[in-house]
């Protein structure tokens, strides 16, 4: 906050409160609010009905419940003071930073994650041990999936995505938070909504799932993709060569995600090999996002991300090729940037695994 010149910090609904707090606090109408100033001690606003659910740490923070003919607004603005720049959580809801620009006219609202960003994109070895606890679970799914434990031919896509959240939740999460099957040439589709079409022999299933574990309160999360081939005969070569391409991609990505690499240059080296072979338009997301409490955090691996990775980065790689009205792949290890080299999470079989199942 000093060196980016934010004198209080606002947090309301999102992933920074229980960063910070270990207390989540629920999407309502009324305001949740953790005031932090630059030089003094941090207060969390609550709702006196809401107090009951914080785990209270006073060498941390002081709970300051209110009441339901209280004004929370006006009470988070006299705990901020007269400032010249407050720094807002991502997730606030419009209508109170409404309320607070018109009644903080004088300070300058800039966003939160600018502080946050960088101090929850580095993990501390608790958060790694969370996150492998996760990835071991999402690993194990995994295993199953390619065992041909989980049936596929003559399923919905979306059954089996009901049973792969039922064994995620079996395997310790405390809650799915995707469970992406795209089958055939839905696979073609990154974020395809599990759907009524019934999985066929002799096609590509693309799964991509994860969910949230919780440790003290507080949720790390898990994520991987994985393709197999349904009905006991190998795939066509058109496919072998594309996967082969993919996982060449893949590996040397993760290779590459060394201490001190920017982060666009990895998500290069995986783009550069599947333009060499050909299949560069195919390739259109970014090759990595960072994991933590939300699925989705810094540091983001993409082009013009000129950030280096720093010991403590988590991050997915995930670099996929879909052919329209055909099929396509993704394949997606959980990786942590460290002084030894990268510290691969997943270790669920990398191959195209052909299932009978």
């Amino acid at each position: 906050m000093g060196e980016l010149g934010v004198d209080v910090l606002l947090l309301s609904v999102g992933p920074d409160l229980p960063y910070l707090t270990g207390y989540e606090a629920m999407p309502l109408e009324r305001l949740t609010m953790l005031v932090v100033p630059r030089d003094g001690d941090a207060t969390l606003v609550v709702p006196r009905l809401e107090a009951p659910r914080v785990v209270e740490r006073p060498e941390l923070f002081t709970v300051v419940p209110w009441d339901e003919t209280d004004d929370p607004v006006a009470l988070v603005v006299s705990l901020a003071g007269p400032v010249a720049t407050a720094a807002i959580g991502d997730r606030t809801w419009a209508r109170f930073l409404i309320e607070l620009q018109a009644r903080m006219p004088s300070t300058t609202f800039r966003r939160a994650s600018e502080v946050m960003g960088p101090l929850r994109a580095v993990k501390d070895a608790e958060e790694i041990r969370a996150l492998r606890r996760a990835a071991a679970a999402a690993d194990r799914v995994a295993a199953a999936l390619q065992a041909g434990d989980i049936p596929l031919v003559g399923r919905t896509e979306a059954e089996v995505s009901a049973e792969i959240g039922r064994r995620l939740v079996a395997e310790g999460h405390h809650q799915v938070n995707f469970a992406i099957v795209g089958s055939g040439p839905n696979a073609a589709s990154p974020h395809h909504d599990a759907s009524d079409r019934v999985i066929e022999a002799g096609e590509v299933v693309l799964c991509d799932f994860g969910g949230t574990m919780r440790v003290d309160g507080v949720g790390y999360c898990s994520d991987i993709t994985r393709c197999v081939w349904t009905g006991g005969l190998a795939p066509p070569s058109e496919f072998r060569d594309l996967y082969a391409v993919l996982h060449e991609a893949q590996r040397a990505a993760v290779d590459a995600a060394v201490v001190g690499t920017p982060c666009e240059d990895v998500d290069a080296i995986a783009r550069r090999i599947i333009t060499d072979a050909g299949y560069g338009p195919n390739f259109f997301h970014r090759t990595g996002h960072g994991i933590g409490i939300e699925e989705h955090e810094d540091p983001y691996i993409v082009g013009g991300n000129c950030e280096p990775l720093a010991p403590g980065h988590a991050f997915s790689i995930e670099p996929g090729i879909y052919i329209p009205g055909r099929w396509g792949a993704r394949l997606e290890d959980i990786v942590v940037a460290s002084e030894s080299g990268p510290d691969t999470l997943n270790t669920a079989n990398h191959d195209l695994v052909v299932v009978d199942a």
